[in-house]
Order: structure tokens, then C-alpha cells, then sequence
């Protein structure tokens, strides 16, 4: 089993930054890729930005330039830099593991959401 705590969440004004972590912990293998979703009221969960272990990284396209996804192995960490942040980017945010156990088969993990609230 594998627990995901987030951090660093809150309320920014329009143009601020946050950085959020997601840490892992429990017992797995190998961590294959990890990501952030966020979720608005109303709407869909939506991807916002993956990395997978060979570094290579993915992002919404209304975030591109803006939010920085990183991780540090080591620590079993991701981040998200949020950087010139807008109104329409208020929602829940969550982090997602997809770690590959001792039995070699994958399974997908979600953080407990953290908020995220732009003032304009």
C-alpha cells in the first residue's frame, strides 16, 4: 500500500506563485510516472502535468509556461511550481503515483487534494 501527502495549497492573488508536493510513502518498486490533476467545481478532473521516471514531462496546454512539474526520486517527491497564476486556475489539485509493486504489476495512487485559490 501506498500513501500520497500533499502540501501547499492556499489562497494567492492573480500573478503569485505556489509550489505544491506530493510525497509517497509505503512499499513499491518502482515509481513509473507521476502527475497532478486539478478539479473546479463542477467540472472534470483534468490532467495538468505528468513526469515519468525517465524524466520526461507533459503539460495541459493552459499551463504550458506557467507550472514547472519535478520530482526528486530520492525523496520520492513531485512537485508543481505554479507561477503567474490566474482565477481559472482555482481548484482542487491532486497528485497521482503509478508505482509498479514487487509483483511487477502497476497500480495508480491519488493524493488526498490539496486547494489551490486565485484572487483576482
Amino acid at each position: 500500500q501506498v500513501q500520497l501527502v500533499e502540501s501547499g495549497g492556499g489562497l494567492v492573488q492573480a500573478g503569485g506563485s505556489l509550489r505544491l508536493s506530493c510525497a509517497a510513502s509505503g512499499s513499491f518498486f518502482s515509481i513509473n510516472a507521476m502527475g497532478w490533476y486539478r478539479q473546479a467545481p463542477g467540472k472534470q478532473r483534468e490532467l495538468v502535468a505528468t513526469i515519468i521516471s525517465g524524466g520526461s514531462t507533459n503539460y495541459a496546454d493552459s499551463v504550458k509556461g506557467r507550472f514547472t512539474i519535478s520530482s526528486d526520486n530520492a525523496k520520492n517527491t513531485v512537485y508543481l511550481q505554479m507561477n503567474s497564476l490566474k482565477p481559472e486556475d482555482k481548484a482542487a489539485y491532486y497528485c497521482n503515483f503509478i508505482v509498479r509493486a514487487s509483483n511487477m504489476y502497476k497500480y495508480e495512487y491519488w493524493g488526498q487534494g490539496t486547494q489551490v485559490t486565485v484572487s483576482s
